[in-house]
């Protein structure tokens, strides 16, 4: 099953460049698009959802943080080979990629942890994020560097994470220390202002 998936969308890749190079495009520039939701979300989100972003960045952040920890430790457990380097003679490289294991997908791990976190507290953001991965997980099987069941991991892990981190004990702190951030902040742009004004 994850061969044949496998196959199939990376020699759909291989056979309509149209929808290859926007998405190895979007698979390349991935980590800086994430970034940037997460920058515009802690920091330009304007009325009553300004909290909820807020808190789902932080915990974003951290959830990604965590989770990815534990890809890594579970990656040099397993140690499984990418499939370039598995079966290089019939899987499509079509991004540089360090030879190293792919098993669980670090990129679906902080992608679906981020989704995952920012979809609890605001659903419009969080569905945007969400959708992103789901994008971005597809593209990484697409492109040859990862197995079906890399990115499924990852998605699983990292949304464990999220969840893990949603539990009430947990959950508490962590919006406090971003509401906390979020008056930092607001109240140095308001200094900033004032003090351009004057």
């Amino acid at each position: 099953m994850d061969w044949s998936i496998l196959h199939a969308l990376n020699g759909f890749l291989a056979r309509h460049d149209a929808v290859e190079d926007p998405y190895v495009a979007y698979v390349h520039f991935s980590e800086l698009l994430f970034l940037g939701l997460l920058a515009w979300l802690f920091f330009a989100s304007r009325g009553h959802a300004r909290q909820s972003a807020r808190r789902g960045t932080i915990a974003a952040g951290l959830s990604a943080g965590l989770a990815l920890g534990l890809a890594s430790q579970i990656a040099s457990l397993i140690g499984r080979p990418r499939p370039f380097v598995d079966d290089p003679a019939t899987v499509h490289l079509f991004t540089a990629h360090a030879a190293d294991a792919g098993f669980p997908s670090d990129h679906a791990t902080a992608a679906f942890a981020i989704a995952t976190a920012i979809l609890l507290r605001n659903r419009r953001w969080g569905l945007l994020a969400l959708a992103m991965a789901i994008v971005l997980a597809v593209g990484r099987v697409a492109v040859g560097v990862h197995f079906p069941s890399d990115v499924i991991a990852g998605a699983v892990l990292g949304s464990a994470t999220a969840l893990l981190l949603y539990l009430p004990p947990i959950r508490r702190p962590l919006h406090r220390l971003a509401d906390w951030a979020g008056g930092v902040w607001d109240g140095a742009v308001a200094a900033l202002l004032s003090a351009a004004r004057s």
